[in-house]
């Protein structure tokens, strides 16, 4: 009782000037001045609606115009007769050609080197965790020009790695394998990062239960993790393949810049820009439109699938 009365003592000390304004019947919040509000007909209601939504439509032109503007121009600068007849230039069907076989590459060895370090990273905690997780992303957020200078240091001719490869007779640098590993180290993390949330995402119940009717490790994760993942797993695989599509800095430094050996289409639009304009105007609409394609089916699939 006492607590109680102790309560009540501050509660008139806080709420006593508003205490003759609150009424004690249920219905206080809808019956008291300070409380009392006249309810919006549905008429008033949409037109409220409408207003924010087009004071928001309003409010989002700028950036909206910022993004769109460039896009619209690089389309337009180069006509369709022109960009049809640069599909046929030599410089474009080498940098087309040697772009997909060597982002096919790079994702195939992170999908077979990347896939048990996700699931390492999804199924146990261990120290160091964090820091592994941090160096992951790393590549990430590294201006390009540093991975491929750290690449070049690495597996160079004279590299840390690189002078024990070359007293063999394996080059590295400055070749299509370069251009390969420059993919990897800049891309790999986009794959990791979203495996290791698909993973993560799977019922572990699912996995013992697997296990307890008989199926070892390997069938668990076959035919229970991966399937109940794949929507993570392609979307990373896609995400990494455009950015291995797309890099630059870290190729041009640890491959070079070589027409027809390690001349990627980012590298070629670097040298159509100095050289011929329309070619590299022409590679530009390429990468633009699979980079739109990859981005929308990714985004389609993981709607349709959450």
């Amino acid at each position: 009782m006492a607590f109680h009365q102790f309560a009540n003592h501050i509660e008139r000390i806080a709420f006593g000037p508003l205490r003759c304004a609150i009424p004690s019947n249920e219905n206080f919040m809808t019956e008291t001045p300070l409380t009392r509000t006249s309810p919006l007909t549905a008429p008033q209601t949409e037109t409220f609606s409408r207003r924010r939504i087009a004071w928001l439509l309003i409010a989002s032109l700028p950036m909206l115009a910022f993004l769109i503007v460039p896009l619209l121009a690089l389309i337009l600068r180069i006509s369709p007769a022109q960009l049809l007849a640069n599909l046929t230039n030599r410089t474009v069907i080498q940098a087309v050609n040697l772009s997909i076989i060597t982002t096919t590459i790079s994702v195939g060895l992170t999908l077979l080197a990347g896939t048990p370090l996700a699931y390492l990273l999804a199924r146990r905690r261990f120290r160091g965790r964090t820091a592994l997780d941090t160096l992951i992303d790393l590549p990430m957020v590294l201006p390009p020009s540093v991975a491929g200078i750290a690449l070049l240091v690495a597996f160079g001719r004279r590299g840390l790695v690189g002078q024990y490869l070359a007293s063999i007779g394996i080059e590295v640098a400055f070749t299509q394998v370069a251009v390969v590993l420059a993919q990897v180290f800049v891309a790999a993390p986009f794959f990791i990062k979203a495996a290791a949330a698909g993973f993560q995402s799977v019922d572990q119940e699912l996995e013992q239960a697997a296990a307890l009717d008989g199926a070892n490790a390997f069938q668990v994760v076959r035919y229970v993790t991966i399937p109940l993942a794949w929507t993570s797993l392609f979307g990373g695989a896609m995400m990494t393949w455009a950015r291995a599509l797309g890099e630059f800095g870290a190729t041009i430094i640890f491959a070079g810049n070589f027409p027809g050996r390690t001349q990627t289409m980012p590298l070629a639009i670097y040298q159509g820009f100095e050289r011929e304009l329309s070619v590299a105007l022409t590679l530009s609409i390429i990468l633009l439109v699979i980079s739109f394609s990859v981005l929308f089916l990714v985004k389609g699939i993981l709607r349709r699938n959450i």
